[in-house]
């Protein structure tokens, strides 16, 4: 039964010692989780504490591990440094500065987002706009650059470290509109973050409603990537304008065009709570499509039985399965990661326990600079063994479904540790890739190899 005097509360870095349940670790673990905090951004909510972390099994519960920092996501001498400098009671000037010493060697905007994904107008970037694939453009709300809770994988944690240079961002829908009036060629409009969904549903609409204009009538899909579902479910049952949030939703239907809710569900028991089963509901019955994805994440969902059960209660809800993801290169990547070779087999072996309203599932893929890459499978053609893999989706739509062969490497963990097999000397889209690069991002020419493509 949903509790309708919940009231939304969050703890941040400064209130790590404020948050009763972190009482039971020694002051040391809570120095860690404070220089870990310092660098990798740290938010949790009242819900996420109270509801789905059984504290009983700290620090191994996995949504502990989803949403609270680990000692072991900073390298060993940068942690060091940065509690020392917290120990010793330094200013925040200094530590921020130690801060982004470090945060700039983790990768803060992978896969080309800043270099090849802003599209330019009148000789200008387009603040808070991506534009990679051909059909889908990214839209960044500036009032949507946060999140209900901060996922520790999150490969956009660069949004919020409070460093402007490294944040995506735009404060009025006008200048989206009119990029969209001139590439009639796109029409699906993700809108992002953050968490679109931590914005009131009046200023949602301020985003939402002119892309329902007559002039724009090619965009047919509005997508909102939200983990609302799993971290504030309240969001769709409870919060003041929860019911106002549903009927722009049905507005949505009602103009024509589909209303797809992205949900970022990475562990079962994000989906237990009755609220959050309601929440998906009533997500549905206001006319919208739920479709669910993440990333696999070791220490949270490295196993088949977990994704097995998420797929299926996803259906049982009325849900989409649709991608699992490979763990970005960024971020604190050495934790989470897991090699490809074991990445396909979890997802084989979940895939073949649930039937077939299940297998609209996509994975693992890994959304790379070319595109978003699936792992298709482990094989041996001429005597080699390679993996088999094939865009998803592709920087050039003409890659799309193209398969090719990369070397088998037990311990790649990403598109750029992989090398061609059967004797080529490249993979089949680097070549387009370097040209690309050097149209859109000139003075990246001097980037390491790997980059064009990782």
């Amino acid at each position: 039964m949903e509790d309708h005097n919940r009231k939304f509360k969050t703890y941040g870095r400064r209130d790590i010692d404020r948050i009763p349940q972190l009482s039971r670790l020694s002051a040391e673990e809570l120095l860690t989780m404070k220089a870990v905090s310092a660098v990798l951004p740290f938010r949790v909510n009242n819900y996420v504490v109270e509801d789905l972390i059984d504290w009983s099994d700290v620090p191994n519960d996995p949504i502990y591990q989803l949403t609270f920092p680990q000692e072991q996501m900073l390298d060993a001498g940068d942690l060091a440094r940065i509690r020392d400098l917290i120990h010793e009671g330094k200013e925040e000037p200094l530590i921020q500065e130690e801060a982004r010493r470090i945060q700039e060697k983790l990768n803060p905007h992978p896969a080309g987002q800043v270099d090849l994904n802003v599209p330019m107008s009148k000789g200008e970037r387009l603040p808070g706009i991506q534009h990679k694939y051909r059909e889908t453009v990214l839209f960044f709300p500036s009032q949507g650059q946060t999140c209900h809770a901060y996922c520790t994988y999150c490969f956009r944690w660069a949004q919020f470290v409070g460093l402007d240079d490294l944040k995506f961002a735009a404060r009025e829908a006008a200048g989206l509109v009119e990029y969209l009036q001139n590439h009639r060629q796109v029409t699906d409009v993700l809108i992002t973050g953050g968490d679109p969904l931590v914005m009131k549903t009046s200023v949602l609409r301020r985003y939402i409603e002119p892309l329902l204009h007559p002039s724009l009538d090619h965009v047919q899909n509005i997508r909102i990537g939200s983990k609302a579902p799993a971290y504030w479910p309240y969001r769709f049952l409870t919060d003041r304008d929860a019911e106002d949030l549903l009927r722009l939703f049905s507005e949505v239907r009602a103009a024509g065009k589909q209303l797809a809710l992205m949900a970022h569900i990475s562990h079962p028991r994000e989906l237990a709570p009755t609220v959050a089963e309601t929440a998906i509901r009533r997500v549905i019955d206001a006319g919208a499509t739920v479709r669910c994805q993440s990333p696999l994440i070791r220490h949270v969902n490295d196993n088949s039985m977990a994704w097995a059960e998420m797929w299926r209660n996803q259906v049982r809800l009325g849900a989409v399965p649709y991608y699992m993801f490979v763990e970005r290169d960024t971020g604190a990547k050495n934790y989470f990661e897991v090699p490809l070779a074991r990445a396909w087999k979890i997802f084989r072996r979940a895939y073949r326990q649930t039937s077939g309203l299940c297998r609209t599932v996509r994975g693992p893929s890994m959304s790379a600079a070319p595109g978003k890459v699936l792992i298709e499978g482990i094989t041996r053609v001429g005597g080699e063994e390679v993996f088999v893999l094939k865009f998803a989706q592709g920087r050039d739509p003409s890659w799309v479904d193209h398969i090719f062969f990369a070397k088998y490497d037990p311990k790649a963990t990403w598109l750029s540790d992989l090398r061609p097999a059967l004797g080529e000397r490249e993979f089949f889209f680097e070549r387009e890739m370097r040209q690309m690069r050097r149209l859109l991002a000139p003075s990246s020419s001097s980037s390491p190899p790997d980059s064009s493509f990782g």
